[in-house]
């Protein structure tokens, strides 16, 4: 019975009238996709809703004020979160791709982010200052190594277990559910910030974060992977270095590095959006909420067309996403730099924050939906990688720039990042296009 509802509502939300589409995976696995479909859908949703109540652009940077940390040390969340989970990639796909069930991996990745994140909950209620800072980071050290875990995991399990041409709806109606609860959550704390905003607020909404992680490694132990294939001898060959190698003799990876190099700018624009809101607006009671519940709605109403659209061309999914991303960054830098009265207004903010959140899930639905559907295998584990461990490396260097530029002003960095986007819209759409859709994937 339930078998048959799974098949009913995947065949309605990927309108399979037909035989089911089953590009890239066994004839095992097709049997098992409407399951699959939900049992990942249901424990992405939650993972990025933990993610939302727990991000360090917005929630752990309140945090760590109210413990008042030092700010160099708040400085360090978002470099460290997001480079930490990326550099270790090379190294753990390595083990990875030693064994022929991984979606364990994923489970234990899951388990130590939500420990880790209830850590930070109970380090805030605990202690304060510096001790409470250090102790903060410590917490997202561990986080981000198993996120590397879930990361490079995830990707594999879903290349085997969802066929092609439905990878992208899939993450498009994850974003967009998770985007209804994230919406939901930011309603809830502009409602409640205004009279009970102290430190057992926000700790609340960090362990009811961690939460979210523990809840989803349950769900993800119902999907059905089937064994890959492992060649030990080949695991012991292929090292860090050779690993590395790729990048060098294939060039498809190397522009896509270079491509989604430039795409950071979606991501490490976000926080100088914040920074900015708090300069210029004098009222920032409702400022947190307000911005969750921009991401949330960007999520809901943009998720499910960028899914479509990466499911037929995912590099031009990124140019389109990024090419906003930028236009709206130049815009937001003109109206800082010389709308001394525009730039004081509150709804400003959250509107710019609404289309950069519209901009960046497209940049994301297509880079993921991209390396996925560019390799197979072992392949796209060591593709998924490298170009994750890259881009951490580069993150940390971006974001030290970042840094420096924002010692001369905000609206600054909001420029570069935004000009650095348009390349990247350029670059991305001159890549390879890996979807090869035919009328009977409709």
């Amino acid at each position: 019975m339930l078998t048959s509802t799974f098949n009913k509502l995947y065949d309605y939300l990927n309108n399979e009238s037909k035989d089911r589409v089953c590009k890239g995976i066994t004839d095992e696995a097709c049997d098992h996709v409407a399951k699959n479909f939900f049992a990942i859908l249901l424990t992405h949703t939650f993972t990025k809703l933990g993610d939302t109540l727990s991000n360090p652009k917005t929630v752990l940077t309140w945090l760590m004020n109210y413990v008042n940390a030092p700010v160099f040390l708040i400085s360090l969340i978002v470099p460290i979160r997001e480079s930490g989970a990326l550099i270790p990639q090379v190294a753990i796909s390595n083990y990875v791709k030693t064994k022929p069930i991984r979606k364990y991996i994923w489970i234990a990745g899951s388990i130590i982010q939500g420990l880790s994140i209830a850590g930070i909950g109970l380090v805030a209620l605990h202690f304060d200052k510096q001790v409470a800072g250090w102790l903060i980071i410590l917490c997202l050290v561990i986080f981000s190594l198993a996120r590397s875990l879930a990361s490079v995991s995830s990707k594999d399990i879903k290349g085997k277990a969802i066929p092609k041409t439905r990878r992208g709806k899939l993450g498009g109606y994850t974003s967009s559910f998770s985007g209804i609860l994230v919406l939901i959550a930011g309603l809830y704390i502009t409602y409640t910030s205004k009279t009970t905003e102290n430190i057992q607020f926000y700790t609340n909404l960090i362990f009811f974060a961690a939460s979210m992680w523990i809840i989803a490694s349950f769900i993800y132990a119902s999907i059905k992977e089937f064994p890959s294939s492992v060649n030990k001898d080949d695991s012991e060959r292929n090292g860090i270095i050779d690993n590395f190698k790729l990048l060098k003799e294939d060039t498809h990876l190397r522009d896509f590095v270079i491509a989604r190099s430039l795409l950071l700018c979606s991501a490490l624009s976000a926080p100088f959006y914040v920074t900015a809101a708090q300069t210029n607006v004098k009222d920032t009671s409702y400022l947190l909420g307000l911005l969750i519940i921009s991401n949330g709605l960007a999520s809901i109403v943009s998720s499910p067309y960028w899914g479509k659209m990466a499911d037929k061309s995912s590099k031009n999914t990124m140019a389109y996403a990024i090419t906003i991303a930028s236009i709206c960054g130049l815009v937001l830098f003109f109206i800082i730099s010389f709308g001394n009265d525009l730039k004081t207004q509150l709804w400003l903010y959250p509107i710019a924050f609404f289309i950069l959140g519209i901009a960046h899930s497209g940049v994301r639905q297509g880079r993921k939906t991209y390396v996925i559907d560019m390799a197979t295998g072992d392949d796209r584990t060591n593709y998924v990688s490298v170009s994750n461990t890259i881009i951490g490396l580069i993150l940390l260097v971006t974001g030290g720039i970042s840094a420096l530029l924002s010692l001369i002003s905000v609206e600054s960095v909001i420029l570069a990042l935004s000009i650095i986007g348009l390349l990247g819209a350029v670059k991305s759409y001159k890549l390879r296009n890996v979807e090869k859709s035919t009328e009977d994937d409709e």
